[in-house]
């Protein structure tokens, strides 16, 4: 029973940071990378549509991101939820065939806007780590008439360490983003 709450507690954790990462992956750096797109959500056909399922990305150029839909009538779509789409600050244009978005150089305040955002993100993500050790907390609690205090006690020291190793890959994965974000 401590083992599950334990194993479940983990996965858990692994997809908070999972997640934490892919969002460190939506923040724009100095290059246009087709995952700044991957949270785009397209009005098509009276649904809102992830961007990816409509048209395909590619980056010719560090600055450049060319978007070319499967279906070209939703070429008008696309281009109205890139052009909506914030901090992001892109020119956007469509000649007919595919989209076309261009993003400006960041300059230092830009720069240091992307730190805070990536910052406030990571506290979120700490935030629910620690929500979840809460919980299973919560959970060895209630198993202690069943197995006992003293393992119950270990369990809580295991829950600690695993707590901390997650907390401390999500500081690794902001260390990382806040170099790539400031780098020139």
């Amino acid at each position: 029973m401590i083992a599950d709450v334990l194993s479940e507690t983990k996965d858990k954790m692994n997809k908070a940071v999972d997640a934490v990462k892919d969002d460190f992956g939506t923040v724009r750096t100095g290059r246009a990378n087709p995952a700044l797109f991957q949270k785009v959500l397209v009005e098509y056909y009276g649904s809102p549509t992830p961007l990816a399922q409509l048209a395909s990305m590619q980056n010719p150029e560090a600055r450049t991101l060319l978007v070319t839909p499967y279906d070209k009538t939703a070429l008008k779509e696309i281009e109205r939820a890139l052009v909506n789409m914030p901090n992001l600050g892109a020119n956007v244009g469509n000649d007919g065939e595919i989209v076309r978005v261009t993003l400006p150089e960041l300059t230092e305040d830009r720069r240091r806007e992307f730190v805070k955002i990536v910052r406030g993100k990571a506290e979120e993500a700490r935030v629910s780590v620690r929500n979840i050790r809460r919980r299973a907390k919560d959970d060895l609690d209630a198993l202690k008439s069943e197995v006992g205090d003293d393992e119950v006690a270990r369990a809580e020291k295991e829950l600690e360490l695993v707590t901390k190793s997650h907390v401390e890959a999500i500081d690794d994965a902001l260390k990382r983003k806040e170099t790539e974000l400031l780098e020139v």
